[in-house]
């Protein structure tokens, strides 16, 4: 038994419906939550003494792998900041990853460079994203954030909220679509956006899964939706 080790929000309630039920047969999810968004927002010279201890509860489960999962958290200070955040999780004896490295690796192997970037915060988290994917050395030919306010909102928006969101962000010369952040759904309509827009489509959630069972030697293919779950890593990008 292979076991994923999962540090959230402490408000985020998608993580398991989204991610855990689409595990293959000898994984397991193991989760804990950290209070670092909205009004527990803190430095990351803050959070990341934290970020270990919660990696120390997970590696005491024996997960095999840990991944730091809040996507706005682990670009928000650049490609430096993620490297600290997996830094972090390594020195509590634990095989990493982020929701920022997962994406790029998801990305790679999708042969992606033209990105819309959907998502349901502010303007300014969105920048925030959409610049840490630039410095990494892609192109966000769009990127739009629908500002729903909090963790409430997010989690109350429907999976065809987002179908509708990301129909209306298609753009003709995009190689992939990406809606950001571990607290929406979105899961149950991958596979139609794919189709509609005729592109592939990664999800915060989505793209952290793949990656996390790649690492472990797994595949999630025929048991999570989407393009990404037909394609094995290209490379890490430095």
């Amino acid at each position: 038994m292979e076991r994923i080790g999962l540090i959230i929000p402490s408000s985020n309630r998608m993580v398991e419906q989204e991610m855990v039920r689409h595990l293959p047969p000898g994984t397991q999810a193991h989760i804990a939550r950290l209070r670092m968004t909205g009004p527990h927002h803190v430095a990351l010279d803050q959070l990341l003494p934290r970020i270990e201890d919660a990696a120390r509860t997970l590696t005491d489960a024996k997960c095999d792998i840990v991944a730091f999962h809040c996507t706005a958290t682990s670009m928000e200070e650049g490609i430096d900041g993620e490297e600290r955040v997996l830094a972090a999780v390594r020195r509590a004896g634990a095989k990493a990853i982020s929701t920022a490295t997962a994406v790029r690796r998801a990305l790679e192997a999708l042969g992606a460079r033209r990105i819309v970037l959907v998502t349901p915060y502010s303007a300014r988290t969105t920048e925030h994203e959409a610049q840490f994917l630039r410095d990494a050395g892609y192109d966000i030919i769009h990127a739009v954030g629908h500002d729903l306010g909090g963790s409430d909102a997010y989690c109350a928006a429907t999976p065809e909220f987002w179908r509708e969101r990301l129909i209306e962000a298609r753009r003709p010369n995009a190689d992939i679509y990406f809606l950001s952040c571990a607290n929406t759904a979105g899961f149950g309509v991958i596979k139609a956006i794919e189709q509609q827009l005729d592109r592939p489509l990664i999800t915060s959630n989505q793209a952290v899964l793949w990656d996390a069972l790649w690492q472990i030697g797994r595949s999630g293919k025929g048991f999570c939706p989407g393009r990404l779950f037909e394609v094995a890593p290209a490379r890490v990008p430095a």
